[in-house]
């Protein structure tokens, strides 16, 4: 994990600015949520169910769109983006490993071969690896276990080189086996690849192992943000 020292010589790479989504009329399920998040850290979000979290991480990609405010991304407003251009920087791993139907390489090169890129067998080969599926290229995605699946999510998403990885709950859809196969996988790639990372987890613990840093949200606003000691000590204890 990094310190805070080294935190505040990073530079930001993603930060929101008064995020604000408003349905139903009048109903803020984001309510004026102002963060930053640094190169290489990992923020950890937290909450009760409902209380905004998952439509919060959706705005930082422009799965849904903001009713006010907006985010830069290296300092760049994302609404001079293209949502298919932003998506490829801002990759989101969903709580359920959505797969279409065919090949392991097929789901992994997905992304590339719909902007006519064309991805060689040395790179998924070594992406497999990377996420400890090696020899899976051409398994079917029906034969997959929930782990496997997880995993060959998230090579689809790291293969478009992403600045910064969303995961909503990537481990809550698994039993206890799969579940820490694949948040020790998560950590792994988190730090050799020096990435940023905002995590959604309804485990305090896990939030705890993963993430430098961790904000509360509740009835779509940050209640409090700090590190894992400020904001879980008095929980996990």
């Amino acid at each position: 994990m990094n310190t805070a020292t080294s935190l505040d010589q990073e530079k930001i790479v993603l930060e929101a600015k008064n995020l604000r989504r408003v349905v139903d009329g009048d109903k803020a399920i984001v309510n004026d949520i102002s963060l930053a998040v640094h190169k290489g850290e990992t923020l950890a979000i937290v909450g009760p169910s409902g209380s905004g979290k998952s439509s919060f991480l959706r705005l930082l990609n422009r799965l849904d769109e903001p009713t006010s405010g907006t985010v830069l991304l290296d300092g760049v407003d994302y609404t001079t983006m293209s949502p298919r251009v932003l998506r490829r920087k801002v990759g989101m791993v969903m709580q359920s490993a959505y797969l279409f139907p065919g090949t392991v390489t097929d789901n992994i090169t997905f992304g590339p071969r719909s902007r006519g890129e064309q991805v060689s067998e040395t790179r998924v080969k070594e992406l497999l690896e990377h996420v400890q599926l090696a020899g899976y290229e051409k398994r079917d995605i029906n034969g997959l276990s929930g782990g496997e699946a997880h995993r060959v999510s998230l090579a689809r998403t790291l293969i478009n080189d992403p600045h910064v990885l969303l995961l909503d709950e990537p481990t809550s859809a698994l039993d206890e086996d799969a579940r820490a196969s694949v948040e020790q996988l998560i950590n792994t790639i988190m730090h050799s690849q020096d990435l940023t990372n905002i995590i959604i987890t309804h485990d305090m613990a896990q939030a705890a192992r993963l993430a430098d840093r961790v904000a509360v949200i509740k009835s779509g606003k940050i209640e409090r943000i700090g590190t894992v000691k400020e904001v879980l000590h008095d929980t996990i204890a």
